[in-house]
């Protein structure tokens, strides 16, 4: 066949031109994308843009999909959908990536050799594999446990009432959970939804430890609130451009975009705050209307005493350098004058600043600060979201704390619990090994299913797998949470089938099915997922707000919710909170220093990958690929330690080291960063997975570590999270030395100033 022109444009979608050219295509997929397969006018068609969720990403970001052929292409922010706006971060884009990854698993498995030993044989859907879960599930369901990724929204409701309905217990799973955060919020504003930050409307911002550009909740949305921020664009005095304070003891994302990066000892995030909001009392720079006496049960700045800056700034180790001549008092109380006469003012807190013993204490100091600055509930400032629009869709994920882990292994270990249903989610990697979750699994009266799509640490220990969809072969919906201020729902329709060689079945669908057929149909009477998401738009519809005012018909407001990705209301927006009597007197009574695990000379500082997260992603290429936004690294765990520390120890970059606490030790490539304080040691979540794809699991075990393994299971009194940032470490040489995969190039990164307004730290690019 002649080359020309036109049939190369034919063909410019395939990888392997000159194999088409000249009829050699032997891989099955590439024949059936070939022109010589397929009716001219679907080779030159044209693309399909389809409205869903972006299911991989941990906030459920609207996305549009384009589809030609059949086949999914490209994935990108929705623009009408109001939590991101048409932007989308790089962990949507990366669905494409799971939708076709050769890892995927391809239909029901067996397990035939002993638990994780990865021993399986297949089997088919209908009658084997459908006959053995119902099966199990008839026998065992009483104190049974579901447990999956955090759900809101029609399949929440779902694997709610299933696990209820049998006598079982759900719960999400995330490695570093939220559940200080949730606390805080609900002891400093009475509320049980996290709140919207506008900092597109802020004129000042200061975040403790929230590293809110890169993994912290809703991320996407905060990145492009920040954008407006700098430039100014949604405030009255246009142009004027936002200033960003960022404390946090890691020089991360966030703080390389501040324009001040203050790090102090980790854990005494809330001692700054109440030192803060001591200044903006005594010194009466509190928002007008603002009653301190109720706030401080009549004492005012007396309540805060113990927090004066001359009182504490030496405890919170400023370096002296960043004092710009002046004492760290001083310091302190510049910090509260402009953050008291700039508003609209933000402050905002989360991460490392609550994953301490007094990690409770520290947000809700940090929180607290909104109320004397007058910004709760007003543009600017901390708003707050309403509830779900229906009562039948749950707005808020049911997470388990450390504390909750630890009951679920013991409950297992004991036999009262028989039967462990899960869904992309990976404990037995995600948990410290001081829960014993993963030794609890080895029960031999134990029977595990998991409905992932792609081997991990947990599906390993699987009796039976049942592979779910992708998001982008499945039906589904969501409740944003945080949202943006008002009441949102964002819908999830399958935009492709899925390939040929996979027979994956909807996970709602089965927990359907098994539910009826367990004499559940008064709990959940949908037919499927679709049906279940039918019955929620009659609700909308019948609700005559919001998008439900521009359709005639629940039929016609379905097809405009898949459309547009969803339903909103703007007029449904939060309560504005008051604060409680003696709020601040309250909170400075519960101040206490942070306890350590451990006792080596650095503190230890994980924290989440930018693209891995806690390494759900490490399957993932491309999400390997992505070089780290401050170090540039990719594939690797890096460890970081102070520039000069690594000097003073004999370590250069590249040098094989192991970080060892009271726990364990683990090991990776140092990468000496000179923004890193000298007594601090911070180690990426991400790598060390031991199963599933060769992606996640084929590096050298030199370089690819878990730092959740070396971490005791230490957890808060008040609410059981785990103090992931409260361990201390030992640094050591190993002897052996590997080139650490960055885009830096052989230039290390450098100190180039510490003057207000000055990136401390430049990475240079080469």
């Amino acid at each position: 066949m002649k080359l020309t022109r036109r049939n190369f444009l034919a063909w410019a979608g395939l990888s392997a031109i000159g194999a088409v050219a000249c009829d050699v295509i032997q891989d099955e997929e590439l024949s059936l994308q070939s022109p010589n397969s397929l009716p001219e006018d679907l080779v030159k068609g044209r693309d399909n843009w389809y409205a869903t969720l972006g299911r991989q990403a941990t906030d459920g970001e609207g996305v549009i999909v384009r589809v030609m052929e059949g086949r999914a292409k490209k994935i990108q922010g929705n623009p009408k959908y109001p939590v991101n706006q048409g932007k989308q971060s790089v962990r949507s884009e990366v669905g494409l990536q799971a939708l076709y990854h050769p890892g995927r698993l391809s239909g029901p498995m067996l397990r035939t050799g002993p638990r994780g030993s990865g021993q399986y044989r297949s089997i088919q859907w209908e009658p084997e594999a459908l006959d053995i879960l119902r099966r199990e599930v008839r026998a065992r369901s009483q104190g049974m446990v579901l447990i999956t990724e955090p759900l809101r929204g029609t399949l929440g409701m779902i694997a709610d009432r299933f696990a209820s309905s049998l006598g079982g217990r759900h719960l999400g799973f995330e490695a570093l959970d939220d559940t200080t955060y949730r606390a805080a919020i609900k002891g400093v504003f009475d509320q049980d939804r996290l709140p919207d930050f506008d900092i597109g409307n802020a004129n000042y911002v200061i975040s403790f430890g929230a590293d809110f550009l890169s993994t912290w909740k809703g991320s996407t949305r905060l990145a492009t609130a920040y954008g407006e921020f700098r430039q100014g664009s949604g405030r009255q005095t246009q142009g004027s451009r936002g200033y960003l304070v960022h404390v946090d003891p890691r020089f991360s994302m966030t703080a390389a975009n501040a324009d001040e990066w203050l790090p102090i000892r980790p854990g005494m995030e809330g001692y700054l705050a109440l030192s803060l909001a001591y200044v903006i009392i005594s010194e009466g720079m509190q928002a007008q209307g603002v009653d301190v006496d109720a706030l401080t049960n009549g004492q005012g700045a007396a309540a805060l005493a113990a927090f004066a800056p001359e009182q504490i700034a030496g405890q919170l180790g400023i370096p002296e350098q960043l004092h710009e001549g002046k004492s760290a008092a001083e310091k302190i109380r510049d910090l509260a004058n402009n953050f008291s006469h700039h508003g609209p003012a933000i402050a905002l807190g989360g991460d490392s600043a609550g994953a301490h013993t007094n990690g409770q204490f520290n947000l809700m100091a940090i929180y607290a600060l909104n109320y004397l600055v007058g910004s709760v509930g007003s543009g600017g400032g901390v708003r707050f979201n309403p509830g779900s629009p229906l009562a039948m869709l749950p707005d808020a994920a049911r997470v388990g704390s450390t504390a909750d882990w630890a009951t679920v292994a013991s409950n297992i270990r004991s036999g009262d619990t028989r039967l462990v249903l899960v869904h992309e989610a990976n404990p037995v990697h995600g948990l410290p090994d001081g829960v014993g979750f993963q030794g609890a699994l080895n029960r031999d009266d134990l029977f595990v299913v998991s409905f992932s799509s792609f081997m991990d640490e947990t599906t390993i220990m699987a009796d039976l797998i049942l592979p779910d969809r992708n998001f982008l072969e499945d039906w589904g919906d969501d409740v944003p949470e945080p949202g943006p201020g008002y009441q949102v729902i964002g819908v999830q329709q399958p935009v492709v089938n899925p390939l040929s060689d996979l027979d994956p079945r909807s996970f709602g669908d089965i927990l359907l099915s098994m539910a009826q057929e367990m004499g559940q149909e008064g709990e959940l009477p949908f037919a499927n997922t679709e049906a279940a998401l039918k019955a929620c738009v009659e609700g909308l519809f019948a609700t005559g707000r919001g998008t439900s005012g521009q359709a005639a018909s629940a039929d016609e407001l379905w097809n405009l919710m898949l459309r547009q990705g969803g339903w909103w209301d703007e007029g449904a927006s939060g309560p504005t909170p008051s604060a409680s009597n003696g709020l601040l007197s309250n909170i400075a009574a519960q101040g206490r220093e942070p306890g350590y695990a451990g006792s080596g000379d650095f503190y230890l500082l994980p924290f989440s990958h930018n693209t891995l997260l806690d390494g759900r992603h490490a399957h993932m290429p491309w999400m390997q690929g992505v070089p780290d936004p401050v170090t540039t690294v990719t594939w690797q765990t890096w460890i970081e330690l102070n520039s000069a520390t690594a000097e003073d120890m004999g370590l250069r970059e590249g040098d094989v080291v192991s970080v060892a606490t009271d726990t364990g030790s683990i090991t990776g490539v140092l990468y000496p960063n000179p923004a890193l304080p000298p007594n601090v040691v911070a180690v990426p979540l991400g790598q060390g997975r031991t199963s599933g794809s060769d992606y996640a699991t084929g590096g050298d075990p030199r370089e690819s570590s878990n730092v959740l393994d070396i971490l005791s299971a230490r957890h808060l009194t008040e609410n059981g999270a785990l103090a992931w940032a409260g361990h201390r470490a030992s640094v050591r040489a190993t002897g052996a030395s590997l080139k650490v995969a960055k885009f830096e190039g052989i230039f290390p990164a450098r100190e180039i100033g510490h003057t207000a307004g000055e990136a401390v730290i430049r990475v240079t690019d080469h």
